[in-house]
This record gives C-alpha cells, sequence and structure tokens, in this order.
C-alpha cells in the first residue's frame, strides 16, 4: 500500500527535500532498497553505500543531506535512530507480540495464583501460587513463573523465560527468550576449605518499561533486592549479579557482567563485554567501553576504557604510547649500543 512522505515526514517530525507526494512502499537497507523505498543514512561513513543505492527516499540528519546525492527525496530529522523506531513501527504493526486474552487449556495454573482477564497465558506456562499476572501481559508458551511474583499490566514474557519465586516485573516490561529472573546470587562462604552456600533470600525487581534480553541473566538478591531501574534495556547475554542496583534509563550492551552490590546510576552505558567489579559505584552518565572493566567507583559524567578503566583521554594516549613500544624498543637498544661503544662520559670505550 505504502505512505504519502509528506506523511512519513508529519509522522517523525521531520522535513522533506523533493516530492512530498512520492509513495514509501516499505524500509530496506541502502543495499537491497529499490525505488519505492526508503532507506536511512545515520552515519558518514556509510556514504558511499548511500550514494551507490537505489533507495527513493533516504532518512537523513541535517548534517548527513548533503552526503545523500543529488537528485533523491529526503526524510531530514534531527534524530534519525528515534525516526527508524517510529517509522518501523508504522510499517510493521504486525510485530506486535502481545496475543489475545486467554488462558491456554495446557497452562497450570497453583492454587491462588491471580491471572487477569484481560491477560493471555499461552501454552504450557506455569504460574505458581501467590502470583498475578496484570492486565493486558502476554507470557508465551512454557514460561515458568515461580511462587509470589507479579507481572506488569503489559508486560510480555516470552517462550521458555522463568521467573524464580518473588521476583516482580512492572509495566510494559518486556523479557525476551531464555532470561533467567532471580536465579540464586553466586555467593559462597569459604570454611576449612570448603565452600559452604550462602542462602540468597532477596528477590528481582524489573521497574516499568525495562527490557532484558534474551539469555541474560538476573541473580536474586542475598538480602533485600536486585533493581534494575525504569526504562533500562538490556541486551542478550548479560549477567547481574546480586544486590546490583540499576539506575533509570541505563543501557547495558551484550555479555556486559556487573559483579554483586554494585551500584550504577541513572543513564550508565556498558559497552560491549565490559564489567564491573563488585562493590563500587558508577555515577549517573557512566559510560564503560568495550571490554573493559570498571575496577574502581567512576564519577558521573566520565568515559572510561581499559584493564583496569580510566578516563579515556588518558586510555588513548596510553594506547598511543602502546603502539610505538615496538619503535621505542629498537631506538632504545641503538641508544644502548652506542653508550656501550662510546662509553658513558662519552669518550670511545675500550674493545673486549
Amino acid at each position: 500500500m505504502g505512505y504519502r512522505l509528506a506523511d512519513l515526514a508529519e509522522l517523525v517530525g521531520g522535513r522533506v527535500e523533493g516530492d512530498p507526494e512520492r509513495a514509501v512502499e516499505t524500509i530496506r537497507t541502502l543495499e537491497a532498497a529499490g525505488p519505492a523505498d526508503l532507506s536511512f543514512l545515520t552515519s558518514p561513513r556509510y556514504r558511499a553505500q548511500a550514494a551507490a543505492s537505489r533507495a527513493g527516499v533516504l532518512l537523513v540528519a541535517p548534517a548527513l543531506a548533503a552526503a545523500a546525492g543529488p537528485g533523491r527525496d529526503l526524510l531530514v530529522v534531527d534524530d534519525p535512530g528515534y525516526a527508524l523506531a517510529l517509522l518501523l513501527a508504522r510499517f510493521h504493526p504486525a510485530a506486535d507480540v502481545r496475543r489475545e486474552a486467554g488462558v491456554h487449556p495446557t497452562a497450570i495454573l497453583e492454587p491462588g495464583c491471580e491471572v487477569d482477564p484481560a491477560a493471555h497465558v499461552g501454552p504450557y506456562v506455569v504460574i505458581g501460587a501467590g502470583s498475578r499476572i496484570g492486565a493486558g501481559a502476554t507470557v508465551h508458551a512454557f514460561v515458568a513463573i515461580g511462587r509470589g511474583c507479579a507481572v506488569g499490566e503489559g508486560a510480555v514474557l516470552h517462550p521458555h523465560a522463568v521467573l524464580y519465586d518473588g521476583t516482580e516485573v512492572g509495566a510494559a516490561v518486556i523479557v525476551h527468550a531464555g532470561v533467567v529472573l532471580g536465579a540464586d546470587g553466586f555467593g559462597y562462604a569459604t570454611h576449612g576449605g570448603v565452600h559452604h552456600k550462602v542462602p540468597q533470600v532477596g528477590r528481582v525487581v524489573l521497574e516499568a518499561e525495562v527490557e532484558v534480553g534474551a539469555n541474560s541473566t538476573i541473580d536474586r538478591a542475598t538480602l533485600g533486592e536486585t533493581r534494575i531501574g525504569a526504562g533500562t534495556k538490556v541486551d542478550n547475554l548479560v549477567q547481574v549479579g546480586h544486590n546490583v542496583q540499576v539506575g533509570r534509563h541505563s543501557i547495558l550492551c551484550g555479555q556486559a557482567g556487573i559483579a554483586g552490590s554494585a551500584r550504577l546510576g541513572a543513564g550508565v552505558v556498558l559497552a560491549g563485554q565490559s564489567g564491573v567489579a563488585g562493590h563500587i559505584e558508577l555515577g549517573d552518565r557512566v559510560q564503560v567501553a568495550a571490554k573493559s572493566a570498571a575496577l574502581t567507583s567512576v564519577e558521573a559524567g566520565k568515559v572510561v576504557a581499559g584493564i583496569p578503566a580510566v578516563e579515556i583521554r588518558k586510555w588513548r594516549r596510553q594506547a598511543a604510547l602502546i603502539a610505538r613500544l615496538e619503535e621505542m624498543s629498537r631506538r632504545l637498544r641503538a641508544l644502548e649500543r652506542k653508550l656501550g661503544e662510546t662509553g658513558e662520559d662519552g669518550e670511545a670505550g675500550e674493545e673486549d
């Protein structure tokens, strides 16, 4: 069917450069797009691909409009990433993962649990006693929900997610396949050379609009709560240890790991495969670069990198020096040879 380019511009708060009446059928990548498609240029590094693309329309930021090349219709917006999210939702409404209300006959509901009539409970779901499923929530097939759990309004639990006893999931939370919420924290007391398990009797709380990627794990607290703040997004394969506190609207990228009792402020970003040591604090808006390890607390607003992580400008200087080590080593050996030949006082040295 398609949409008028002018209507799409109104949807995302952008402006059209070119023909506002152009029909856009779908959204495709730069390589796959054709004359009836919209594609996007969000980084200068893809200028060449944009110039070679057959896309009829390009979504661009004002600074990249000139890079799109002549003779092409443009949808210019201040925030292309957000605009693309809105456009994808418009073109692909079937991506809604919620299901019609009702409880599948194969689901097992223990006595004392409560399922709102407007919720969906899929095949082979198990819900423990005392748990509550809110209005409009979707619990897909094979999800296991323990006892005393709470699933908020409009939350979505994808297949094979597991909520241990006492886990609380807020409104509009999305939990992807294979996620485990509330497994025991990794706590042992070593006595006489034997590791004795420390009972983990706390719980996990996900505040509203948190999203947790596939196969990620968030451990229950030893005492109290492991808490993920509202609006925080967790990628696939992320490990969050016991008693960790993560502030609102943070980003935890794939394979990041947070050790027990660490505290992260609001708006923190952990890049892929980064780590945070236990019992330290990262202030609001701290960013930890990929494959870096924050081993000590970091002040608010800092960007750190390396192992151990240091302020990123310092890390860049260190990296530049490391790249020159081979050259510096050669120069040092040459200088040592020269000093050996002349002697320390500058006179010719004795021959062996």
